[in-house]
C-alpha cells in the first residue's frame, strides 16, 4: 500500500539519489560523455567512412542508438551498485532494514536514482550526437519503452549485485567481465546479419542485443530481431529481477553478518 509514510520514504531516498548525482556530476556525468564523445569520433568518423551503408543508413547513424543505450546500461548499473553498497558498508543501510518501510519501497528508491542517473546520461550522449549526425526517429514510444525497461532493469541488476558485494573490488567485478564483454558483442557497432549464422546465434544469447536493436527499432524501424520478444524478454527480466532482491531483502542476503 502507497500509504503517506511509504510515499515519503520513497521520496527520501530517490531524492537524496538525484541529490548525490547532480552534486559530483564530474563523477556521474562527464565521464559517461566523453567517453562516448570518443567512440563517435573514432568509430563513426574515422572508421565510419570506411565502411559502407548498413541497411540503407549511414555507419554513423547507426551506433548512436547502440552508443546512447550503452551510456545508460552502465550509468544505471554503476549509480545502483556503487550507491547500495556504500550505504551498506557505511551502515546506514541497518537503518532502513529496521525501519518500519518495505522492503519494495527501498527497491523502488535505489531504482528510480538508477534510472535518473541512465536517462539523463543517455539524453546527454543523444545530443551530442547531433555534433556528427543527425539521427531520426521514427517511433518515440518504442524508444521510451525500450530506454525505461533497461535503465529499470539494470538499476535493479545492480541492486541485486550491490546485496552481494561483499568489498569494494566486487562492485567493479560484473561491469568489467560481464556488462562490458555484453555491450561490445550486443550488436552496437554491427548488425548480426553480417555474421555468420553460428555466429548469429551465439549473438541472440546475449540479452543486450535485443535492448540495442530495440531501441534501434524505434529510431530507424531497422532491428535484427524480434521487437516482440526484445519487449517480453526484457518486462520478464524486470519481474524476474524485482522478485529476486525483493526475496534477497526479506532474507537479508547480504545484509546481515
Amino acid at each position: 500500500m502507497f500509504s503517506q509514510l511509504n510515499r515519503i520514504a520513497f521520496n527520501t531516498i530517490a531524492k537524496r539519489e538525484i541529490h548525490r548525482i547532480l552534486r559530483i556530476w564530474t563523477q556521474t556525468l562527464l565521464p559517461p560523455i566523453v567517453t562516448q564523445s570518443l567512440y563517435f569520433v573514432i568509430f563513426g568518423g574515422f572508421i565510419g567512412n570506411q565502411i559502407s551503408e548498413i541497411d540503407g543508413i549511414s555507419y554513423m547513424q547507426f551506433i548512436i542508438p547502440g552508443l546512447v543505450m550503452m551510456a545508460v546500461i552502465n550509468a544505471s548499473f554503476s549509480n545502483v551498485v556503487s550507491s547500495f553498497f556504500g550505504s551498506k558498508f557505511q551502515k546506514n543501510l541497518d537503518e532502513m532494514l529496521v525501519s518500519p518501510m518495505p522492503n519494495w519501497v527501498i527497491i523502488a528508491g535505489y531504482t528510480v536514482g538508477g534510472m535518473f542517473r541512465g536517462l539523463l546520461v543517455g539524453l546527454i550522449v543523444f545530443l551530442v550526437s547531433f555534433f556528427f549526425e543527425r539521427p531520426s526517429v521514427d517511433n518515440p514510444w518504442i524508444v521510451l519503452l525500450f530506454v525505461l525497461l533497461t535503465s529499470a532493469m539494470f538499476s535493479l541488476a545492480g541492486l541485486t549485485v550491490g546485496i552481494f558485494a561483499k568489498k569494494f573490488d566486487d562492485v567493479a567485478l560484473i561491469p568489467t567481465f560481464v556488462l562490458t564483454p555484453l555491450t561490445y558483442l550486443g550488436g552496437v557497432f554491427y548488425s548480426i546479419n553480417r555474421l555468420p549464422d553460428v555466429w548469429q546465434n551465439i549473438s541472440k544469447l546475449n540479452p543486450i542485443l535485443y535492448m540495442v536493436n530495440g531501441f534501434r527499432y524505434g529510431f530507424y524501424g531497422l532491428s535484427d530481431v524480434s521487437i516482440t520478444f526484445a519487449t517480453v524478454m526484457l518486462i520478464g527480466f524486470f519481474v524476474l529481477l524485482a522478485g529476486l532482491n525483493m526475496y534477497l531483502l526479506k532474507k537479508g542476503v547480504g545484509l546481515r553478518s
